[in-house]
C-alpha cells in the first residue's frame, strides 16, 4: 500500500498542473477503494462525496437514456454509463443506438431459456436459482449492467399477450419462484428487474387504461410477489408499469412508489420506467421515478433524432430545479440510487466476468423444460411412445418446426441454436419412420402487426390428412405462437380458441385417425372444443434452446414428467373471473376498468364458485402413480407467532422414477370478511425412485394466514377454525384438517 501511496505522490507532483487529470485520478481511486469496501456506511459515504462533486446538469443527465438501452455517466469523474437489456428469459440481441433495429452483431447470439410461464410450472425453487444465475452470467458476459427481469404480473385473463413472460395466476407461486431467480442473477454483479410494477395485466390500451382495484385484492394477489422481490430477493431495480391506477400512470405514483415501494418496503435501488412510461415531468421528479428509458418525442417511444435531453426527466426536469419549483434534494436521491446500483454492478470490483453459450447453460435450460412440460391427459397410456418403435408417426404442425425464440415483442430472443419440437423427435425415434407436414400456416413473426401466411390453408389440410391416413399414430404440434395477437407484447389474443383454422384440422385429423396426441405450445390456456377425442395432451410452453430435447425426453418417456399448471385452463371464457363479469372487467371501456373478481382470481375464483376448471391450478400427471398419506398437523391449535408444521409421506407406487408437487392450501370457513375457498401457502417438489416413500414437513408461518383490512390498512390474523388441505393440485385434495388459530 505504501508504494502505491508513494507513486500517487510521485504522479501529482509531476502533473499536478492538469487538475482535472488529477481529479480523474482520485475519483477512480475513490471508486476502486469503495468498490471493495463491504460496508453499507461506507459505500454510503463515499457516495454523498461523490454526489457533492456534481453539477446540477451531470446530475439531471443520469436520470434519463441516453440511447435505447443506457443511461450517461459521467467521464469528468469517472462514473461509468449504465447499460441494460431486456429479458427475462435471455439477453435479447443488440439493438441500434437511437432506434428498435438490431444492430447485427455476430457476436450477440446467446442462450435461450424457457419463458416463465415453464420455470412457474416446474414449481421447483432451486431450478430457478440455477436459471437465474445461468442468465446472469450471459447477461454479465454481455456487458449488461441491468437485466430486465423477471416478470410477475399475475395471470388475470388467458387473453393477456404477455402472460408467457409472467409466473402464473397465484402470488405465492410467483413469490417463491421469483426470489431464487433475483438472487441467481444477482450473484453476477448484474441487477435483476422486477417488473412491471403493478396491476399491467393486459396489452390491450396497456398504455392508458386505468385500474380499479380493491385495496385487499392490491395487497393480496397483485402485490405480494413484488413485494417477496424486493424484500426476500433484494432486487436491486425494478420497472414501473405502464397503466394508471385509481388514475395516476403508476411509472410516477405517489402511493405505489413512494409510499409503499420506498417506504414501507424500504426500497433502496432504483425505479425504472417501461420504455415511454413517464409522461409528466413533475409527477416524475416527485413520485418516485429514478431512470427514465425510451420516451422519444412522438408519445410512441421511437423518434427520428437524438431527442433524449427532451425528456421528462432532461431539460424539463433541470428547468423545474433551477426555478427552485423542485428541490435539488430530490435529484440527489435519484442520484443516489443510481450510484448505490453502480456500487453493486459496474464498479463492483469483485464481479464475475460471466459466461455465455455454454453446454452447462444449454443443461439447465434442458432441465427446467422437461420439469415444467406439463402431460394434462394420457388416455390408454397414449404417452410415453416407446423410443424403440419401429410405428409411423405423423407429426402434423407448424410449431413443430417453428422457431419460438423470435417474436413476441421486447422478450425475442437471438439463440444461437434452437432445436425444434422435430428435430428433437428425430433424433429420439431413429426407428420410427417420422412424417412431417405443417398442415395450417400463421405467417412471419411480427410485433404489432400481423400478416398473413403464404400458403394455401385448403391444400395444407389436405396434405395433412392424407399424412395421418397413413400413421399408426399422430403427434398434432400446435397452439400459440409469438405473433400479434397471440403470445405476444404490445396486443392481446383476439379468441380464446387456436387460431389459424387448427380446430377445424384437429377435426379431421381425428375423423381419420383416432390415435391422436397433442403437443400444446403456448403462454396461455386455449379453448378445447377437441379435447374429449383425443388420447394425450401435453402442455409444452415456449421451451427455449432446448425445446426439442427437452419435448423428446419426455414424450420418449427418457424423462417423466412432473410440471404442474401454474393457472388454470377454464372450460370457456365467461368462466374466468375477469371474464365473468363482462367488459368493464376485462377489457375496460378503453378508459378505465374495474377488477369486479376482487381477490377472487384463478383456482380461487373456480373453488369459491364451483365453477370446474378444464384444468385446475396446480395439476400434472405423470407416468407413475403418487399417493399421500400419514398426512398430520404438528398440533391442533396455533397462535399467531407459531409455525403450522404439515407432516406427509410420499409414495411412488408406480413402476418409474419421477417427481410430485404436494401442495399446502389454506382456507378459513365463516370468515368475516369475504375469502377464497383455500389459497396456496406452501409446496414441496419430492423425487422419487419406484416403490420409494419418503416423509416430508411443509411449515407455514400463521402471519401468511392474514387478510388484508381495508378500514385499518393493517394485516389482521382473523381467530377461530382454519383447513388445511393437502393434495397434489388445486381440486385433488387427499386430506382435509382442522385447525384452530387464536
Amino acid at each position: 500500500m505504501q508504494l502505491i501511496l508513494n507513486k500517487i505522490v510521485e504522479f501529482i507532483r509531476t502533473y499536478m498542473k492538469d487538475k482535472t487529470l488529477i481529479l480523474n485520478l482520485l475519483f477512480l481511486l475513490i471508486f476502486h477503494f469503495v468498490a471493495q469496501s463491504q460496508t453499507t456506511p461506507q459505500v454510503e459515504s463515499k457516495i454523498d462525496s461523490i454526489l457533492s462533486l456534481l453539477t446540477l446538469e451531470e446530475k439531471v443527465a443520469m436520470v434519463h437514456a441516453q440511447s435505447k438501452f443506457s443511461s450517461p455517466g459521467v467521464p469528468r469523474l469517472g462514473i461509468p454509463e449504465l447499460w441494460m437489456s431486456d429479458g427475462p428469459h435471455g439477453v435479447r440481441g443488440e439493438i441500434n443506438w437511437d432506434n428498435w433495429g438490431y444492430a447485427n452483431w455476430t457476436n450477440d447470439s446467446i442462450t435461450a431459456f424457457p419463458a416463465l410461464t415453464c420455470l412457474a410450472a416446474t414449481f421447483n425453487p432451486d431450478l430457478s436459482y440455477q436459471y437465474g444465475v445461468a442468465l446472469g452470467e450471459e447477461a454479465r458476459y454481455r456487458k449488461k449492467d441491468v437485466l430486465l427481469g423477471p416478470g410477475v404480473n399475475i395471470y388475470r385473463t388467458p387473453m393477456n399477450g404477455r402472460n408467457f413472460e409472467y409466473m402464473g395466476e397465484d402470488p405465492y407461486l410467483a413469490s417463491v419462484m421469483s426470489v431464487p431467480y433475483i438472487k441467481g442473477v444477482q450473484k453476477n454483479g448484474v441487477a435483476a428487474c422486477i417488473k412491471h410494477y403493478v396491476l399491467n395485466n393486459q396489452e390491450l390500451w396497456r398504455d392508458h387504461i386505468n385500474v380499479e382495484i380493491s385495496d385487499r385484492a392490491l395487497n393480496e394477489i397483485y402485490l405480494p410477489a413484488f413485494k417477496a422481490a424486493v424484500i426476500e430477493g433484494g432486487s436491486w431495480t425494478l420497472m414501473g408499469a405502464y397503466n394508471k391506477f385509481r388514475g395516476q400512470h403508476c411509472c410516477h405514483h405517489e402511493i405505489l412508489l413512494n409510499s409503499i415501494l420506498k417506504e414501507d418496503w424500504n426500497f433502496d435501488g432504483v425505479v425504472i420506467t417501461d420504455w415511454g412510461g413517464a409522461h409528466d415531468t413533475k409527477e416524475s421528479a416527485l413520485y418516485g421515478l429514478d431512470l427514465e428509458m425510451g420516451t422519444g418525442t412522438d408519445g410512441l417511444t421511437t423518434n427520428t433524432k437524438n431527442a433524449y435531453d427532451n425528456y421528462y426527466l432532461a431539460n424539463p426536469f433541470l428547468k423545474l430545479l433551477q426555478e427552485g419549483e423542485v428541490e435539488e434534494a430530490i435529484v440527489d436521491d435519484k442520484v443516489k440510487r443510481l450510484l448505490r446500483l453502480m456500487f453493486r454492478t459496474s464498479l463492483n470490483p469483485n464481479r464475475r466476468l460471466g459466461r455465455m453459450n455454454n453446454q452447462e447453460h444449454l443443461d439447465v435450460a434442458q432441465k427446467v423444460g422437461g420439469e415444467g412440460i406439463v402431460l394434462l391427459k394420457n388416455e390408454d397410456n397414449f404417452f410415453p411412445i416407446s423410443p424403440e418403435t419401429t410405428q409411423t408417426i405423423a407429426v402434423i404442425g407448424e410449431n413443430a418446426t417453428r422457431m419460438m425464440t423470435i417474436g413476441g415483442g421486447s422478450s425475442e430472443l437471438k439463440a444461437k441454436k434452437e432445436v425444434s419440437p422435430l428435430e428433437g423427435i428425430r433424433k429420439k425415434f431413429k426407428n420410427a419412420k417420422i412424417l412431417h407436414t405443417m398442415g395450417y400456416a400463421s405467417g412471419p413473426a411480427l410485433y404489432a402487426r400481423t400478416e398473413p401466411s403464404p400458403y394455401n390453408a385448403d391444400s395444407l389440410k389436405i396434405k395433412a390428412i392424407e399424412m395421418v391416413k397413413k400413421a399408426d399414430l399422430v403427434l398434432f404440434i400446435g397452439g400459440l405462437n409469438k405473433n400479434h395477437h397471440q403470445d405476444c407484447e404490445g396486443g392481446d389474443r383476439l379468441s380464446y380458441n387456436l387460431p389459424f383454422g387448427q380446430d377445424d384440422l384437429l377435426k379431421e385429423i381425428i375423423a381419420f385417425n383416432k390415435n391422436v396426441g397433442i403437443v400444446l405450445i403456448s403462454g396461455n390456456a386455449v379453448a378445447m372444443p377437441w379435447i374429449e377425442d383425443i388420447k394425450g395432451l401435453m402442455q409444452a410452453w415456449y421451451l427455449g434452446s432446448q425445446a426439442g430435447n427437452a419435448l423428446a425426453d419426455i414424450i420418449s418417456g427418457d424423462l417423466n414428467p412432473s410440471g404442474k399448471l401454474p393457472f388454470s385452463f377454464p372450460k370457456k371464457l365467461t368462466d374466468n373471473s375477469a371474464h365473468y363479469y363482462g367488459e368493464i372487467s376485462y377489457p375496460g371501456d378503453s378508459i378505465n376498468q374495474e377488477y369486479k373478481e376482487d381477490i377472487l382470481v384463478g383456482y380461487r375464483w373456480h373453488d369459491t364458485k364451483a365453477i370446474e376448471p378444464m384444468f385446475p391450478f396446480g395439476f400434472g400427471l405423470s407416468y407413475t402413480d403418487f399417493s399421500l398419506s400419514n398426512i398430520e398437523t404438528d398440533k391442533k391449535f396455533y397462535n399467531a407467532s407459531d409455525k403450522l408444521t404439515v407432516n406427509i409421506t410420499v409414495t411412488n407406487e408406480g413402476d418409474l422414477e419421477g417427481a410430485d408437487v404436494v401442495q399446502v392450501y389454506v382456507g378459513k370457513p365463516n370468515s368475516i370478511v369475504g375469502r377464497a375457498m383455500k389459497e396456496l401457502k406452501g409446496f414441496q417438489k419430492v423425487f422419487l425412485r419406484k416403490g420409494e416413500s419418503r416423509q416430508i414437513s411443509i411449515d407455514i408461518n400463521i402471519n401468511t394466514l392474514k387478510y388484508y383490512d381495508e378500514i385499518s390498512s393493517e394485516w389482521v390474523l382473523e381467530k377461530g377454525d382454519y383447513y388445511v388441505y393437502v393434495g397434489n393440485s388445486s381440486d385433488n385434495i387427499s386430506r382435509r384438517i382442522k385447525i384452530k388459530v387464536d
